[in-house]
């Protein structure tokens, strides 16, 4: 699932955009996920966009947010992959 079909046009600019598509495709290389289709990516989409709309525009404020989240979850065997 890409990103950008959740994003609100009018809720962020066109360089807020770039930035949370690259924040996603940052956590799903740190948790390991390759597959768009796989659930999870749907819920980790909207973490960051939760977040970035409450006002958080850091990127690795949201990525590393995003990365707890999913890598404390139960049944999370791996721990994600420093960069």
């Amino acid at each position: 699932m890409p990103i950008r079909q959740l994003l609100d046009h009018n809720a962020f600019n066109p360089d807020e955009i770039t930035m949370l598509r690259e924040v996603f495709e940052d956590t799903l290389r740190a948790l390991k996920l390759v597959d768009r289709s796989d659930p999870v990516t749907l819920l980790i989409a909207k973490k960051i966009i939760g977040l970035a709309r409450r006002g958080e525009r850091d990127p690795a404020r949201l990525r590393q947010a995003a990365v707890q989240v999913f890598s404390d979850a139960p049944g999370r065997s791996e721990t994600p992959a420093e960069e």
